[in-house]
């Protein structure tokens, strides 16, 4: 039997091998400062011209060096990770935090009539989605050029200047230029994503993006609140501001600066805190392998063309619009379908009752994002998330007229069964929260390389603010029509709905296997960086010690 790599002898001159054992040192370790000559080389010290000449370069022998140098076991920067999650808390503060008055300061702006203050807020809110998705591709191009970090600390910068300065707004002209020059600095939300994705690996992006999802949350929820506690403090707190003649000439100014003030600590945080996360060589920069020649070429950028072809990229994003789609839809169809009286098709909640059902649906999303989804993405893998979330996605929206059905005809004994088992089929239902986290996930999975990250974030939060920027008018206008018209007893628009959620399922099937791809090119990318990292560190070889080692 022939002798393997690692016992493989060298003659002695009499026809004999002399067996021995090699010595192998990891690719990180073949690098300029490794010596030629090393001390485990292949050959014994009694053949003294061998010996000198050669040097075998291997990846490591034991199983704990191997754990050492694997790049799935490297531990989540925690403190990095809260460092973005604060930067990413500012946009949906910002964005929220004008809904509680949005309204009413439009009205007085451009002294519109009642009939008319939902049309213009929300072209305000249509029009700043529109401007979000023109540039949000030119702010992935900038972030996978000039890296992350600029990007991301001009952008918060940006955001938080224009927010602030919208309570200053006096026309309707003034609120549009203010909240569209908050919709050009959308840098934040695709850079954000993208360094998330680069500080953890296929190990530890589920909790980490379970604590992107859940900082969202919290934006959404504290940025309502401070718009509403701080608007016309003049008027709300006549004894602390009433004498303050500028909140009387503003009165919508001082929300808009505490969500400045918080823009500005993040603007902060970050710039002293955050760290680049796009690899210098990727951008231009310089390293001790490229000052010694031995670096490799930068790559040529992708096409955004190329990008979309890649394989499992069009399926990915045409996924992440349709769960958008189904998210935004039901977000603006709820609020309006709790409110509308039972015979009509709705379930008659009071606003004290509207608001504890919106915080229970919160906390229950927390809880399915923070404890449930981490630990069921590792057992099932995020295709396995994403198909579970598809086939209940149907069946939660089909609860919903099943509701109204049992306080419609149900009476006093279908009123107590709906008060029983609606908190809790609600809370089990918001479980389909999980596809927000698991396809961007997938998304990450299936960037063909970690310089088209950012880009390839940015196409997705294009898609989703164009959805964003129709679908709430579009789904509350279709369920005003199923209610006038009681198509249906009118739950027509819930059949839509489970129409689009069976799209959704449909989809899913054929979703490819985005935790294979990405196994697949972080085993790419190894080989790629081995093979150029023993180039360098063996250039010194002769040839004679490379035939010895064959022979």
């Amino acid at each position: 039997m022939p002798p393997n790599a690692s016992t493989r002898g060298v003659g002695d001159g009499n026809g004999h091998e002399r067996p021995h054992k090699t010595r192998r040192l990891s690719v990180e370790q073949a690098s300029e400062s490794t010596p030629l000559l090393a001390a485990g080389d292949i050959a014994p010290a009694a053949d003294p011209e061998i010996s000198e000449a050669t040097t075998l370069i291997d990846e490591p022998s034991s199983s704990s060096s191997n754990d050492e140098f694997d790049p799935e076991n490297k531990p989540l920067p925690v403190a990095q990770i809260l460092v973005l999650c604060y930067a990413r808390w500012v946009e949906p503060v910002a964005f929220f935090s004008i809904f509680p008055y949005i309204n009413k300061m439009a009205q007085e702006n451009g002294n519109l009539a009642d009939a008319d203050v939902g049309f213009y807020s929300g072209l305000i809110e249509s029009l700043f989605s529109l401007t979000q998705m023109t540039v949000m591709i030119l702010w992935g191009r900038a972030a996978d050029r000039f890296g992350r970090k600029p990007v991301l600390v001009f952008s918060l910068v940006g955001v938080t200047l224009a927010t602030a300065m919208f309570g200053m707004a006096k026309t309707i002209s003034q609120m549009i230029l203010f909240r569209c020059l908050a919709g050009v600095f959308a840098g934040t939300i695709v850079t954000i994503r993208t360094m998330i994705s680069e500080h953890s690996t296929a190990k530890t992006q589920a909790r980490a993006f379970s604590w992107f999802a859940f900082t969202g949350n919290l934006g959404i929820l504290f940025g309502p609140l401070i718009g509403g506690a701080l608007a016309d403090p003049a008027g709300q707190y006549p004894r602390l501001f009433g004498h303050v003649q500028f909140f009387r000439d503003y009165p919508y100014a001082l929300p808009s600066f505490a969500v400045g003030g918080i823009g500005i600590s993040a603007v902060l945080v970050t710039a002293f805190l955050a760290e680049e996360t796009l690899k210098k060589d990727l951008f231009g920069g310089g390293s001790d392998s490229e000052e010694s020649g031995a670096a490799p070429a930068k790559p040529a950028p992708m096409s955004t063309w190329n990008l979309l072809k890649s394989p499992g990229v069009p399926i990915a994003l045409y996924t992440y619009g349709h769960i958008m789609l189904l998210a935004f839809s039901y977000t603006a169809i709820v609020p309006v379908f709790w409110f509308t009286r039972i015979d009509l098709g709705g379930l008659g909640f009071t606003p004290l009752q509207i608001s504890l059902l919106m915080g229970l649906n919160g906390l229950a999303q927390a809880i399915w994002i923070l404890l449930v989804f981490p630990p069921l993405q590792h057992r099932i893998g995020t295709n396995g998330v994403l198909r579970v979330c598809a086939i209940a996605y149907p069946f939660f929206f089909t609860l919903c007229p099943l509701f109204s059905l049992l306080l419609r005809k149900g009476g006093s004994t279908g009123e107590t069964i709906f008060w029983f088992v609606t908190p809790v089929m609600l809370c089990l239902g918001c479980g389909v929260s999980m596809s927000f986290t698991a396809i961007q996930l997938a998304l990450n999975d299936a960037s063909p390389s970690p310089v088209t990250l950012g880009t390839l974030n940015a196409l997705a939060l294009s898609l989703v603010s164009g959805v964003r920027s129709f679908s709430p008018a579009l789904f509350a206008s279709l369920f005003a029509i199923s209610a006038r018209t009681q198509w249906l007893w009118g739950y027509a628009i819930w059949v839509l709905m489970v129409l689009l959620a069976l799209g959704f399922t449909v989809v899913s099937r054929y979703m490819p296997d985005y935790d294979e791809m990405r196994r697949q090119r972080e085993r790419r990318e190894l080989d790629e960086d081995g093979l150029l990292h023993v180039g360098g560190g063996v250039a010194g070889v002769t040839t004679a010690a490379a035939e010895a080692y064959a022979d």
